[in-house]
């Protein structure tokens, strides 16, 4: 079942009452108690983001939201998220899955790291492709990328992706604190980065311990290397945003709206379809077992399917 994500915008107070999350919303007391007081049940939440400054939140229902599973982000005073808390037990054998992830050699490291920008590039090259932007060069390097990526065709294809994927009246440029819609990417990924973060933990594994980042002020290296492919998705909202002449130069509610149903897109796997948080879990768990050593491949989602077999047949344009 997917999980709901909730985002509390205005002041709140949320409680736990019989296992249920109770919502207080004070703004709307004037229009009576149906409007103003809620409940949903815990069971149901995988995401709850709380972005005012003025919502309070009790122990009790942090510690049930944690208990199932669900992750809670908090926002700052500019209203972007600043923090995330995660569940500590949240597979069956954790302890087991933790000492295969920790054991996990570099050379496994390196080929999941292979695997992880060829999903990337390939997804990217997705969205120009569907843009009428050429993209066989981006297969072709998707198909040339070795273990551990060491001529860095991830960086080479962000430059020549970035460069291209957005209308050419933007002058686009990506940086994290660049001009808009740097913003709505920016918010769109924290939402996914903890989407990741969760499936991870669910899936009995450290989000701290990556197979590429190694930041050692960063507790979710490992779920920035596993959200690399999935970046696209978040892109092709931003592009919908706009395409359709949306004011992007500020987060509004709307907009915020928009990014925060990254969660239900759907994602295609080689055998099936699923929202983005279940595909996430498929993703996740297959990452565990590549740590165990019962496969050998992580199960990434693919937006388009390329044949990268051919893709040598393919003459690289201009970077």
């Amino acid at each position: 079942m997917i999980k709901r994500t909730l985002h509390f915008g205005n002041p709140a107070y949320l409680s736990l009452q019989q296992n249920q999350l109770s919502i207080d919303l004070p703004h709307l007391k004037s229009l009576g108690e149906r409007e103003s007081k809620k409940s949903i049940p815990i069971e149901d939440i995988g995401i709850i983001i709380l972005d005012n400054q003025q919502i309070t939140i009790t122990h009790g229902c942090i510690a049930a939201l944690l208990e199932n599973n669900a992750a809670i982000i908090t926002c700052n005073q500019s209203r972007h998220p600043t923090g995330m808390m995660l569940p500590i037990d949240g597979h069956n054998t954790q302890s087991e899955r933790f000492r295969y992830q920790i054991d996990a050699s570099q050379p496994l490291k390196k080929q999941l790291w292979q695997q992880t920008v060829q999903a990337k590039i390939l997804n990217q090259a997705a969205i120009l492709f569907d843009r009428d932007i050429p993209s066989k060069n981006m297969i072709h390097w998707a198909k040339s990328v070795r273990s551990g990526d060491p001529d860095n065709y991830e960086a080479r294809a962000a430059a020549y992706y970035w460069k291209n994927v957005f209308p050419k009246k933007l002058d686009f440029f990506r940086g994290r604190d660049g001009d808009p819609p740097n913003n709505l990417l920016n918010y769109g990924y924290a939402i996914l980065r903890a989407i990741v973060a969760r499936g991870l933990v669910c899936s009995g594994l450290l989000p701290t311990l990556g197979i590429h980042h190694r930041n050692k002020y960063n507790a979710y290296c490992l779920a920035d290397d596993i959200m690399e492919p999935y970046r696209p998705y978040v892109d092709e909202i931003v592009l919908g945003i706009i395409d359709r002449g949306e004011n992007f130069l500020e987060l509004g509610r709307d907009i915020k709206s928009q990014l925060l149903e990254i969660a239900t897109v759907d994602v295609q796997f080689e055998k099936n379809k699923s929202p983005l948080m279940v595909g996430l879990q498929t993703t996740t768990s297959s990452l565990a077992k590549c740590y165990e050593g019962t496969v050998r491949r992580i199960n990434y989602p693919i937006m388009k399917n390329f044949d990268t077999r051919k893709s040598s047949n393919f003459k690289a344009d201009e970077d």
